[in-house]
């Protein structure tokens, strides 16, 4: 999510929408260029309109927001797990 005409400086808007992610009891991995985020379908996209939302009543005119969706069926697998996999990979060396 970006928003635009708000200046160069998002990390309060940033900080805005992780306090909707967590009120919406969603887990967000904070990174350099983006926030993974973890839930239930219509709960995760509940809570990106919620940001929007918000970032508009806080005054931003224009967002532009990217999303990749991710689901799998076989198996449960979280953003930790895929983490682990791959540090587990680096600590056997390969």
């Amino acid at each position: 999510m970006v928003p635009l005409g708000s200046g160069t400086s998002l990390s309060g808007y940033i900080a805005e929408c992780e306090k909707v992610l967590k009120a919406h009891g969603l887990k967000g991995q904070l990174h350099a260029y983006g926030t993974n985020v973890e839930g239930d379908w219509d709960r995760v996209f509940g809570a990106l309109k919620a940001c929007h939302e918000r970032l508009h009543a806080l005054g931003v005119p224009r967002i532009t927001t990217t999303v990749k969706v991710g689901s799998r069926v076989d198996r449960i697998q979280t953003m930790d797990d895929k983490v682990r996999s791959v540090q587990k990979r680096l600590r056997k060396g390969r």
